[in-house]
């Protein structure tokens, strides 16, 4: 029988301190951290900038996981975004040789440490209040916000599965030859 970690997050049982209504946000981003850990573990770092057939590189899903969880909580507290948001918004994807995986996936976990402690203060009843998306201000809620937050983040951690097993498949058959 598997023991209780070795499930999915959603599958552990109810979070403390996190909401009932927003507790599938939490697991979605639990979930997310586990398995950015897992495959980060043995990547190797001269494949982080990488862009197979033209596609993101894993560089990239790393500073956009930690940079989109961040900007839509920001919204979803009714806040507009910072410079330093913006700023690192405009960086995402372009190759920075200084940044290392540890450098990403640190600021990842730690997003997802913030995310998980606005969730556990959101109160329910707010989660129907409108909110703004951008400078155009598109309407939402805070509950829209907030999944989409992490059916975001799933979708990047798909992406970013993929092309990390695409660049690993590559690189090791051309040293295979």
């Amino acid at each position: 029988m598997e023991s209780a970690n070795t499930r999915e997050v959603w599958l552990r049982g109810p979070l403390t301190n996190i909401p009932g209504l927003l507790q599938p946000v939490a697991h979605a981003l639990l979930q997310a951290r586990e398995e950015v850990i897992k495959l980060m573990n043995d990547f190797p770092e001269a494949y982080l900038w990488e862009r197979p057939a033209g596609v993101a590189s894993v560089g990239f899903h790393l500073q956009h996981l930690a940079g989109v969880l961040d900007r839509l909580f920001t919204y979803a507290k009714g806040e507009a975004l910072t410079q330093q948001q913006l700023t690192y918004l405009a960086q995402e994807g372009k190759p920075q040789p200084e940044i290392t995986i540890h450098h990403l996936t640190n600021a990842f976990n730690q997003q997802v440490d913030t995310a998980l402690a606005q969730l556990s203060i959101t109160k329910e009843e707010t989660l129907l209040q409108v909110r703004g998306v951008g400078r155009a201000q598109l309407p939402t809620t805070v509950l829209g916000l907030l999944v989409h937050a992490a059916e975001h983040t799933m979708r990047h951690i798909g992406q970013l599965l993929v092309t990390a097993r695409i660049v690993s498949d590559i690189k090791n058959e051309s040293t295979v030859e």
